[in-house]
């Protein structure tokens, strides 16, 4: 299956369906990352709140993003330490990254243009949200591919030919 998402949708099926199905892993890399907020019930929690769920709950995250988050990221960050401390919560930085994309349990995947961000994910009010385009898709080529790229980028695998090295502030390949 492929299947064409837009807009509002993308936050729909990724953000409200597909994250919360993640039983074992899931990787969100991203070129940009804002406190995006999650519907649940009657009132919206940061996403950060249902990682630090999954991480309790032995699901392992991984999150790759391009730059240092804005302060209300931070604010956030800081609220759930089980994403500082825990063995299930990876974080990595690479300057270079601008490849959208979620996996969930190496079933299904989502890539596309939108940066995790209220905008960008189609979390805001129509008149504020950005307009983005992308592709959940269950396809097992895809999957492979997407989730060996994802895990070069984790082990460092582009960090020695990296002409931006000596400006990285976190080099994934730790030497």
């Amino acid at each position: 299956m492929r299947e064409l998402l837009l807009n509002e949708a993308i936050y729909q099926r990724v953000i409200v369906e597909m994250i919360p199905r993640a039983e074992k892993f899931l990787c969100i890399v991203t070129a940009d990352i804002k406190d995006l907020h999650v519907v649940r019930g009657k009132r919206s929690v940061p996403l950060l709140a249902i990682l630090a769920e999954m991480v309790e709950a032995g699901i392992a995250v991984r999150l790759a993003h391009a730059k240092e988050p804005g302060p209300r990221f931070r604010e956030d960050f800081d609220r759930y330490p089980v994403l500082r401390r825990s063995e299930w919560f990876e974080r990595a930085l690479c300057p270079r990254l601008h490849t959208k994309a979620v996996i969930a349990d190496g079933r299904e995947a989502f890539v596309g243009s939108p940066n995790l961000t209220g905008a960008g994910m189609g979390a805001k009010s129509p008149g504020r949200r950005n307009f983005e385009a992308g592709f959940l898709t269950d396809e097992p080529e895809d999957l492979r591919q997407l989730t060996d790229w994802v895990d070069g980028l984790f082990l460092g695998d582009h960090c020695q030919g990296c002409r931006l090295r000596d400006r990285c502030p976190d080099p994934l390949d730790r030497d």
